[in-house]
């Protein structure tokens, strides 16, 4: 193996005592990426969310921070010492990343994951996914976005199992449920289907484990627990109903076969992550870049489509493939970038 090899696949390492912190958008996909890159630079970000006023969030990423949360008022997201390095991610965090640029242009390095929308310059290093058109010298992309679904999560996860889901049957199927998106509107026959879907997993024999987000409508769940209740077997499955915490980690690391509505590319890529078959269904509507993410995973060998009710048992179908994971690349691509930064 080539020198060039082994540095690709040798983890992100940061010196001793770099200090972190995360600009929140207030939106949960934003924050999932910033925190899987820090967890796996081996960094404890400190949260720092922003809150502009809807004048100043309306003409984000090109307007100016709101002036009540500037590096000079106290309290606000922006003061005390500032950090090695920021992330951020969401167009009403962009304007703040470049003012903490702006304070500390020699000391902060600063990383935008997702498309900042106002041009490479934003950050000293972009992460972008395939499907989004930004390029440029300081932007990488690939095809998933980073999570914090780390291979330590899902092997943690398979060795302490939860409770609620130890009584399943040994063959299983994760069923991951996203939501209205700007995208995607989840209609009628998309609740029949999936509640379907879900019968047809029972009916085979199988374990079902669900798991909606805060996004799901609650007539999908209805409709799924609906047709749990009346199948052969109510006794081999699991609906999260918001009690306790949400065992996604469990369900993913546990599930012989994933079904993964296609309305979410963090959703659909920490499925890919885990290296078990995986099932898009993708909800009424859609965009022709979900349609060339959901494209690219098909090619990888990770997922496939799952438009045809009743098909012959198709989560018996088994395909093997290498696990689709770019956080660790993207970790990387901040080491690198930010010990040139410093010097180092």
């Amino acid at each position: 193996m080539s020198r060039h090899e082994l540095d690709a696949l040798a983890p992100a390492r940061l010196p001793d005592g770099v200090r972190a912190w995360i600009l929140q958008s207030g939106k949960i996909g934003h924050e999932v990426n910033c925190l899987g890159v820090a967890h796996e630079l081996g960094l404890d970000p400190e949260m720092r969310p922003v809150q502009p006023r809807p004048l100043f969030a309306f003409f984000a990423p090109w307007g100016p921070i709101d002036p009540v949360e500037s590096v000079r008022i106290p309290g606000s997201p922006l003061s005390g010492p500032t950090p090695d390095i920021v992330f951020a991610s969401g167009r009403v965090t962009a304007p703040y990343l470049r003012a903490i640029k702006r304070a500390a242009p020699r000391t902060t390095f600063t990383v935008f994951l997702q498309d900042p929308r106002s041009g490479p310059k934003s950050a000293d290093l972009i992460w972008v996914p395939e499907h989004d058109s930004l390029r440029g010298e300081n932007v990488l992309v690939t095809l998933t976005s980073p999570h914090h679904m780390r291979p330590s999560v899902l092997q943690a996860a398979r060795a302490d199992a939860d409770l609620r889901l130890a009584s399943l049957p040994d063959k299983r199927v994760g069923m991951v449920l996203g939501g209205d998106s700007g995208t995607h509107r989840f209609a009628a026959n998309d609740f029949y289907r999936l509640a379907e879907l879900a019968r047809e997993i029972l009916a085979a024999g199988y374990g079902l484990m669900v798991t909606p987000s805060r996004r799901t409508p609650p007539e999908l769940i209805t409709a799924i627990r609906a047709a749990v209740k009346i199948s052969d077997a109510p006794q081999n499955a699991f609906v999260w109903d918001g009690a306790g915490a949400n065992p996604y980690a469990q369900i993913l690391a546990h599930a012989d076969v994933i079904v993964v509505t296609g309305d979410s590319v963090n959703m659909v890529g920490e499925a890919a992550s885990t290296g078990v078959p995986v099932h898009v269904y993708e909800p009424t509507g859609g965009s022709d870049k979900m349609s060339g993410f959901i494209d690219g995973l098909v090619v990888a060998g990770a997922v496939r489509r799952l438009r045809v009710m009743r098909q012959a048992r198709w989560m018996d179908e088994r395909w093997t493939y290498e696990p689709v994971d770019a956080t660790a690349q993207i970790a990387r691509e901040v080491v690198k970038r930010y010990l040139a930064f410093k010097g180092l």
